[in-house]
């Protein structure tokens, strides 16, 4: 393992890891919490890698800033905007001797509770109404593609995971993040036709594609639409 520098054109510099193997075929790059780390097939020059990374600078600092970004404490405040199905909305805090049922009226999320100075009971309210949200929004949903796909419609669960937005078991259940209800709908669609596919194909085959593309002709953009945002979808 070596520690490098790596200094780009516009003259920035990042510290990066190198790590050198004699069983891997191809280079890898992984951006994460240990920042930038390069795997490298024992016979590959420096000057290779150095030439990849600046191919590559873009997409390294696109992952590093996601991941600066990602890591910032959100602030939970009155007047802060929210993302509901892909639309902006504001939360509206107001402090009540009692905790009062949230209310929505399409621009704003009201929240009436004792301590509205408490971020952690601030984000917890916000996180179950929008977990209430998705569980009646992603039904809807499967209920309409599981019948275009000729299935039954599965049982669905919600997931708070970090780093899927979706999955689907052996056993035939779906599991997709409630955080995907801050998306807008044709993405969110995406993501219940792409769990759905497998359960005519519990694989990622060209056949399984096929299925995707039926249900969203459109998932190659969507996709990447998906990718470019997830890390603003994480901040809640």
């Amino acid at each position: 393992m070596n520690e490098r520098q790596l200094q780009f054109a516009n003259g920035q510099r990042i510290p990066y890891t190198l790590k050198v193997s004699a069983k891997r075929r191809t280079i890898g790059l992984r951006v994460d919490g240990a920042g930038l780390t390069v795997h490298i097939p024992k016979r590959v020059t420096q000057k290779s890698v150095e030439i990849l990374l600046q191919d590559k600078s873009d997409w390294i600092l696109k992952k590093l800033e996601e991941l600066q970004q990602r890591a910032l404490p959100f602030a939970w405040q009155d007047g802060i905007t929210l993302q509901y199905l892909g639309q902006g909305i504001q939360l509206s805090l107001h402090q009540d001797i009692k905790t009062r049922a949230v209310e929505f009226d399409n621009a704003r999320l009201y929240l009436a509770f004792p301590k509205t100075d408490d971020s952690a009971a601030v984000h917890r309210k916000v996180a179950q109404w929008y977990a209430k949200q998705a569980r009646i929004d992603f039904s809807r949903r499967i209920e309409l593609l599981s019948t275009k796909l000729g299935v039954d419609a599965p049982p669905l669960f919600l997931s708070g995971a970090k780093t899927r937005w979706g999955s689907c078991n052996s056993r035939g259940e779906i599991r997709l993040n409630w955080r995907l209800i801050q998306a807008p709908p044709h993405i969110i669609h995406y993501v219940v036709a792409h769990e759905l596919a497998h359960l005519k194909e519990m694989n990622h085959s060209a056949k399984f594609w096929a299925w995707v593309g039926k249900l969203c002709p459109d998932y190659v953009a969507v996709r990447q639409e998906l990718k470019a945002m997830s890390a603003q979808l994480h901040l809640i």
